[in-house]
């Protein structure tokens, strides 16, 4: 009864994962669940300590799996925090979701299981897919998205103004300099 009334209070998410291999409802089955969740919105910078001192107040922790830029092997903003139970997952999303880790609102949702793989970015240029198009500049993630930075050094390609982007009207950016020193990620 109780496990019914807590589910209600953390509503599983909409998205699905189009890599996952199996139908609607198998992949909803394994998110109802799974001990693992998903970390997004995180800093290039946290650390995986950090994560697991965080997450491992909702519940034992068997691993924390942090998401890796496919080139660069440098971490890329997000991570698989994996709880011994359903239960500390289930904590984690309901505390920790939308709470700050390192200056960032972090989102913790349920994922249907970690498989090796699943730690490297899957953007054109081995980050994160969302970081390929921001347009706004994100110190904290590594300064502008791949093709703002691009189109910043004037090299163009499928970025803002090109077909490739929807054909808008060029954007060209006007050799805006990133406001501060940028910070590199250290390699794990």
């Amino acid at each position: 009864m109780a496990s019914k009334i807590y589910k209600s209070l953390v509503p599983l998410s909409e998205y699905m994962d189009r890599k996952f291999k199996g139908t609607k409802a198998e992949y909803d089955k394994a998110i109802a669940e799974s001990p693992c969740l998903y970390v997004g919105n995180l800093s290039f910078f946290t650390k995986e300590e950090q994560i697991a001192e965080v997450f491992g107040k909702a519940g034992e922790l068997d691993r924390v799996v942090m998401g890796l830029d496919r080139n660069t092997k440098t971490p890329c903003g997000f991570c698989f925090v994996i709880f011994k139970t359903r239960q500390g997952a289930e904590r984690a999303v309901a505390y920790l979701n939308g709470t700050m880790l390192d200056e960032r609102e972090i989102r913790a949702d349920f994922d249907w299981g970690f498989e090796d793989g699943r730690q490297f970015g899957r953007g054109k240029s081995g980050g994160q897919m969302r970081d390929e198009y921001r347009t706004e500049y994100d110190q904290e993630r590594g300064g502008y998205g791949k093709v703002m930075e691009a189109e910043l050094r004037g090299g163009g390609g499928a970025g803002f103004g090109s077909p490739g982007f929807g054909g808008s009207p060029g954007f060209r950016g006007g050799g805006v300099p990133p406001p501060g020193p940028r910070r590199q990620p250290q390699q794990q």
